[in-house]
């Protein structure tokens, strides 16, 4: 037990701690084991270790390597406690005697702080990145240095912010470390009071930069104002690059407190902050070319890894300090982002969240599904995401004013007024309620995450199918025998069965294509998971059309029309433009797998096969998520088998099913003329079905002759349906 405490203790260049340093009592006797494990150093081999007898496997996962600084979290490099380390000076206040130099080194402090909070907001650990400033461990110690203590307290009071919208959107499941404050000094008296104490330094600063600026008679007026520092020709430049940085983190502390109003009442509001955080931002980068001409340090090669504009190392960090507290994991090796990439992170974060400020807060979930999956594609980190959650599910509502049940009924077709039926209170449809809930907190997630998830909640759905369609039996038997309540409450029902039966395959073809996403899936099985793909897709486009045609038969008969007119007659006839997009996907999905196949069964290519699995357990492990929950019915390795066994490019080039999606994509063009995203997605669409077209006749016309024809499959145009690549090797 003595030997466990010195280890923890003991210093990383073998010095023994100071005995002043160690907390004795009265149940606690140190000794020093040094000769103790220099003795066994000497005596092992290289990979053996001591240990008693009863040690073993899971004691060895367990166990920690002594003086290793990623394992041993006693290790101490200068300080064994933040008194210890404020009595050696690690952060006099004020900071230096000297005016210029105090001034140079609060902005190497707040430039540092600004990268450790983008470490943290990166997934590495409160207590090893924005806590390891001394100075925020004992803020009172600042309240003489107005400039520091401010500054101090915003940053506290940010990270509080950060950490409650985190915590209450329950994204940090995705990084455990990211929500633990180890006990660390958050909630200071005062904090609530934060802006007013920085409005006050920055208005200081401010009437210090005018009055450098003024005119000799002017600056006689302002005589009684003392300046920031002593040399008049760094006041400028110094006042500047203060002010940039404290209106960053005044603009940024309104930007999370407007988005965290209810029911997006801030959305507007934060815009006009986020603009103003992007605007410092970009003075923050200006004021670097200033600051590193007065470090007097030499350091143009390596500038872009240094944590400050300056390029000088900060004062008064000391990430050690808090290496105790991560427990009980061992500490982690961290690096702080550099100064540069910590203001990219900030600017990205900010334009992610003027997207969502500037979603219009859409009733319909169709379009907020597709604003989602579109907003991830930029990959947001974990800051945005969690205030995006937020503001889609409040209160148990949709933005915190739309109940779920009027949500529903408009995502299935049905009229206005049945959003307040009293259907809403059956028990399958307060389930159904509380998954539509989940399925949005879970898009909020990162990709891995998502996918996971997405997979377990198909069975969810599924069975909430089945139990709706046994109410729907039970409750209302033969439509003859209704009442026309009950008939309505009927019609509602097999609405709603529609559309869960929609949404499930939505939600499994947003499983599969994420696997593209996170490159789960080897060339050699691209031809499995596009024939799923196919699959899955052709029940979503069937039970979209399916949706649509009950949606608009319902309208006809609430319009009470005795005959169709013959315009009813082809509007009716007409393929919605919402399922030709899928027969788009569903084209090029086809004709993928048939490409796919018949590479393989005619040319040998893209098989692989595995010494550790087969082909029919490698779509077991793809696809047995789907398979639990039926998606969809009779899709199994034997039906894919016999799909693809007899695949022929003779037979693909007299139905190129490429040309088909192309085709598609041009004549839906234009019903999607108000819808920027899904141009852009049909564009891409139809570039993919050109370039596969392109490629099959190639195969078709010298595959058989040259047999130095390569064929590769690459993501350039789309970032699930691949383009062949055909080359002479």
């Amino acid at each position: 037990m003595a030997d466990k405490a010195v280890s923890e203790e003991a210093s990383m260049d073998g010095q023994a701690p100071k005995p002043t340093s160690i907390p004795v009592t009265d149940n606690t006797v140190w000794a020093d084991a040094s000769p103790l494990l220099d003795a066994a150093c000497i005596g092992l081999r290289y990979g053996e270790l001591i240990h008693g007898d009863n040690f073993n496997l899971f004691a060895a996962m367990s166990a920690l390597e002594i003086m290793d600084p990623k394992m041993d979290s006693g290790i101490v490099c200068r300080y064994y406690s933040i008194d210890e380390a404020i009595e050696n000076g690690a952060a006099p206040v004020p900071i230096s005697l000297d005016s210029t130099i105090d001034v140079q080194c609060t902005i190497d402090i707040m430039d540092h702080l600004l990268a450790c909070e983008a470490a943290w907001h990166k997934g590495h650990s409160l207590a090893q990145t924005v806590f390891s400033c001394i100075y925020l461990l004992r803020l009172d110690r600042t309240a003489s240095h107005a400039l520091l203590h401010s500054y101090g307290r915003v940053i506290r009071a940010t990270c509080k912010a950060v950490l409650s919208v985190v915590s209450d959107a329950r994204t940090h499941e995705e990084e455990d470390l990211f929500t633990m404050t180890y006990g660390l000094p958050l909630n200071g008296d005062g904090d609530e009071k934060c802006l007013s104490m920085l409005n006050a330094v920055e208005e200081t600063i401010s009437r210090q930069l005018r009055a450098c600026k003024a005119t000799s008679s002017k600056r006689r007026v302002s005589e009684d104002l003392e300046p920031l520092q002593y040399n008049p020709n760094l006041e400028e430049g110094f006042c500047k690059a203060l002010l940039c940085r404290l209106r960053f983190r005044k603009h940024f502390f309104h930007v999370l407190t407007c988005m965290k109003r209810p029911q997006g009442r801030g959305l507007e509001l934060a815009r006009k902050h986020i603009a103003s955080c992007i605007s410092e931002l970009e003075f923050i980068l200006k004021s670097a070319e200033f600051l590193q001409s007065c470090s007097g340090e030499s350091c143009e090669d390596d500038i872009d890894d240094k944590t400050t504009a300056s390029g000088r190392e900060p004062i008064g960090f000391d990430a050690s300090l808090n290496s105790r507290l991560s427990a009980p994991t061992p500490p982690r090796a961290i690096k702080i982002l550099s100064w540069k990439k910590a203001v990219e992170y900030f600017v990205k974060l900010l334009h992610d969240l003027d997207v969502i400020c500037s979603y219009s807060l859409d009733p319909h979930l169709e379009n907020l599904l597709r604003f989602v999956v579109q907003f991830q594609k930029s990959q947001p980190d974990l800051v945005a995401r969690s205030h995006l959650q937020l503001l889609l599910v409040q209160d148990g509502k949709l933005y915190g004013r739309d109940p779920i049940f009027a949500v529903i009924t408009k995502a299935a077709a049905l009229p206005e007024a049945t959003k307040n039926h009293d259907i809403q209170k059956n028990e399958s449809i307060l389930q159904l309620g509380q998954l539509v809930m989940n399925l949005l907190k879970i898009l909020c997630t990162n990709a891995a995450w998502q996918r996971r998830k997405l997979g377990k909640i198909l069975q969810d759905w599924r069975v909430i199918y089945l139990q709706l369609e046994l109410a729907l039996r039970n409750e209302f038997g033969e439509v003859s025998s209704s009442s026309n309540d009950e008939n309505i409450c009927m019609k509602i029902f097999q609405h709603i069965l529609i559309w869960v039966e929609e949404q499930t395959y939505w939600i499994a073809c947003r499983f599969l294509m994420l696997g593209f996403e996170l490159e789960l899936y080897s060339a050699s099985e691209y031809c499995m998971v596009y024939w799923y793909s196919y699959a899955v897709l052709i029940k979503l486009a069937e039970k979209t059309h399916l949706k649509m045609a009950v949606s608009y038969d319902t309208a006809k008969r609430k319009g009470k029309k005795k005959r169709d007119s013959p315009k009813d007659l082809v509007r009716e006839s007409r393929i919605p433009p919402a399922v030709l997009f899928l027969q788009c996907y569903i084209c090029l999905a086809e004709g993928l797998t048939m490409m796919l196949a018949a590479l393989r069964n005619e040319f040998m290519i893209l098989q692989s096969p595995s010494p550790f699995n087969t082909e029919q357990e490698k779509f077991v492990q793809h696809f047995e998520l789907l398979q639990r929950a039926c998606i969809p019915d009779h899709a199994s390795y034997l039906s894919f088998k016999e799909s693809t066994t007899h695949a022929r490019f003779s037979t693909l080039v007299m139905y190129n099913y490429f040309k088909d999606a192309q085709r598609i994509a041009k004549e839906v063009k234009s019903s999607f003329s108000n819808d920027p995203d899904r141009l852009a997605e049909l564009r891409k669409l139809e570039q993919v079905a050109e370039h596969n077209s392109v490629a099959l006749n190639l195969i078709c016309r010298l595959g058989a002759l040259d047999p130095s024809l390569k064929v590769s499959f690459e993501f350039s145009h789309h970032p699930f349906f691949a383009t062949a690549v055909v080359r002479r090797s």
